[in-house]
């Protein structure tokens, strides 16, 4: 393990390796700032409002979720163009965790901005029309997909489960009803962000707990990784073969002490040839 990039953020979230770009982007939610890095240059961009998630849409843009809409990000000259609103008219949330699907769509999530009880819900972005798939949502989290195309994973972090969703192998609509991936009550273990590789393990931030815990398909925890980070928040699969495991971690709500103890938290690692990744998929407007 290394750090990949040591500004500190008061909630990193959202890492996204553009597979065509060779960069990683990810986000300061807190800090409402996109970040990036082109080799030794540390990039950033800054708004007015919470940026929490991307896809890639092309090399040059993204598609972008903030408190109040998806947009179409510019990279090159940070301008963005609204694709719709999100929650616009709901100023207690925010977007938290998103992700791309295989089909070309974007599913985005939301939540209160100071956690309040069931406030947000999961959204899918498809064919240029957003439509609720996930209501009564506290913190919604751990967005990824099945490699195979069979299911979608999620979780409301404060119900300590990582669910799992069927998908229809067509278009990606879920297909029945949601179950149970994970359970984590009796670990205690908070699940945050999640990514699944090549071979459909799962790969899930455990916030507040220093880790990211890697499990198998039928949902048997296979491994864990210590992160120099009390909240890790998000990890993607990344480098010249998507092979390195890069993870998010936050600084919010750590006493003094904590952040001396690991004077990293808050900072994004790199972990070297951990397991197979998948390239992002592209995200179509």
């Amino acid at each position: 393990m290394k750090s990949y990039d040591e500004r500190l953020c008061a909630l990193g979230e959202g890492p996204l390796w553009h597979p065509e770009r060779k960069e990683l982007f990810w986000f300061d939610i807190l800090g409402k700032r996109l970040l990036s890095r082109d080799g030794d240059q540390a990039l950033e961009w800054q708004f007015d409002e919470h940026v929490s998630a991307a896809g890639w849409v092309d090399r040059d843009s993204l598609i972008m979720a903030s408190e109040t809409a998806l947009w179409h990000f510019d990279i090159d000259s940070g301008t963005r163009e609204q694709l719709c609103p999100l929650e616009a008219d709901n100023s207690v949330t925010r977007s938290n965790d998103g992700r791309a699907d295989p089909w070309g769509g974007f599913w985005i999530g939301t939540m209160g901005k100071q956690a309040e009880p069931q406030a947000g819900a999961i959204y899918r972005y498809y064919n240029r029309t957003l439509r609720k798939l996930v209501p009564d949502v506290s913190i919604s989290n751990a967005i990824c997909f099945a490699p195979d195309r069979t299911s979608a994973y999620y979780t409301d972090t404060v119900t300590q489960q990582i669910m799992r969703q069927p998908l229809s192998r067509d278009d990606g609509w879920p297909d029945g009803a949601p179950e149970v991936f994970a359970d984590l009550k009796e670990a205690r273990l908070n699940p945050d962000g999640a990514v699944t590789d090549a071979a459909g393990n799962l790969w899930c931030a455990m916030w507040g707990a220093a880790c990211v815990v890697c499990f198998s398909p039928d949902g048997t925890e296979l491994r864990r990784i210590d992160v120099p980070a009390r909240q890790p928040t998000c990890p993607a699969f990344g480098g010249p073969e998507l092979r390195d495991l890069l993870v998010t971690s936050a600084t919010h709500g750590l006493r003094d002490s904590e952040i001396e103890k690991r004077p990293l938290n808050g900072a994004t690692f790199v972990f070297e040839g951990l397991a197979e990744g998948l390239p992002e998929p592209r995200v179509i407007l």
